[in-house]
This record gives C-alpha cells, sequence and structure tokens, in this order.
C-alpha cells in the first residue's frame, strides 16, 4: 500500500472534488477502490479508535484492551458493512428510480471514495471524541462531494443530480450508522 498515493486522494477528494472525480472516472479496475482507498482508510479508522480508546479507558488491565478492541471493531464492521450496503443501495436507486443500468462495480467505486468524509471523521473522533458534534456537522460536506461525482461517475442527468445526490448522500451517512447501532446492541446483549 502506497500510502502517499492514498493521502494524495484524501486531499484531492476534499479539496477539490470536481477534479478527483474526473480522475477517479479514469480508472479502468473499479475494484482498485477497495484496496488502494477503502480498506487502507478502515484500517487507518480502527488504529485511530483503538488508540484513542486506550487513552480514555486507560491502558492497565484488560478491560480497557477489551473495551479498545470491541470499539475497534465496532467501527471496522460499521465502516466495511457501510460501505457495500449504501453502494448496493445506490445501484438499486440508480436503476429502479433513475432508470440506469445496472453497475454494482460503479456504484462500489463511487460510494468508496464518497466516503471520505466518514472516514476521516472517524479517524478525528477516534483520537479525540470531544470532536464528536463537530464531525455530525462536517459530515454534511459529503452532500458536496457526492454532488460532484453524480454526473462524472453516475451518468445521472441534470435534473435528477440533486434529488440523487441528497438521496445517495443519506445513505453513505445512513447505512454505517444503522450497522454500528446494530452492532452495538448486539453486542450489549451478547455480553
Amino acid at each position: 500500500m502506497n500510502y502517499r498515493d492514498l493521502f494524495q486522494t484524501i486531499k484531492i477528494l476534499v479539496s477539490s472534488p470536481a477534479k478527483a472525480w474526473e480522475e477517479i472516472s479514469l480508472e479502468e479496475d473499479r475494484q482498485k477502490v477497495f484496496t488502494s482507498f477503502v480498506y487502507p482508510m478502515i484500517a487507518l479508522c480502527a488504529f485511530a479508535v483503538f488508540i484513542g480508546s486506550l487513552i480514555t479507558n486507560g491502558w492497565g488491565g484488560p478491560l480497557g484492551f477489551q473495551i479498545a478492541m470491541t470499539n475497534c471493531s465496532e467501527v471496522v464492521v460499521a465502516l466495511f458493512g457501510g460501505c457495500f450496503l449504501s453502494a448496493y443501495l445506490i445501484n438499486e436507486m440508480r436503476v429502479r428510480m433513475f432508470h440506469g443500468p445496472s453497475d454494482v462495480l460503479l456504484a462500489r467505486q463511487f460510494a468508496g471514495y464518497a466516503m471520505v468524509v466518514i472516514f476521516l471523521i472517524h479517524i478525528v473522533t477516534g483520537i479525540y471524541p470531544d470532536f464528536t458534534v463537530i464531525g455530525w456537522m462536517v459530515q454534511f460536506y459529503i452532500v458536496y462531494i457526492v454532488w460532484e461525482g453524480v454526473p462524472v461517475m453516475m451518468g445521472i442527468d441534470e435534473k435528477n443530480r440533486f434529488r440523487f445526490t441528497i438521496l445517495a448522500s443519506l445513505l453513505l451517512l445512513i447505512c454505517p450508522a444503522v450497522i454500528q447501532f446494530v452492532f452495538n446492541k448486539l453486542t450489549a446483549i451478547l455480553n
């Protein structure tokens, strides 16, 4: 994994999404998004949450480590499952509501890169949990990133662009949150 390219991708997606989506649309291998972006970002999120949990709950004793591992697992499951679930739902929405062709790989590529803001928020709030409220506000920047990517990647015409952007953004925000909620409930029940 080339972390220089990863940070360059993050930088361009956040600072100038239109340019980033143009470059992404030229990628021939649509599966590349996972090995070069999604998996490393999930790993960074998990590491940040693990370290943040150890700092918050203390390093001593097995309980602090258990809480850190549970929090780390929660983030991994939520982001991994949320990425795939939102990609599936975006593809279905594109087919059923917007009468576009079905292309699951394209939807996965789109969802993987569009989740950059969610990944960054998990990294920051994992280490600094006090920034959670700021993270809630910043997460809506995903709407702009999706807005710029919709015509380039998904081929949605201008009259449907706003509606598709809002729905796709909501799916990208809600799917990981729902999976995280379910994971937390199951963890509480199983403990």
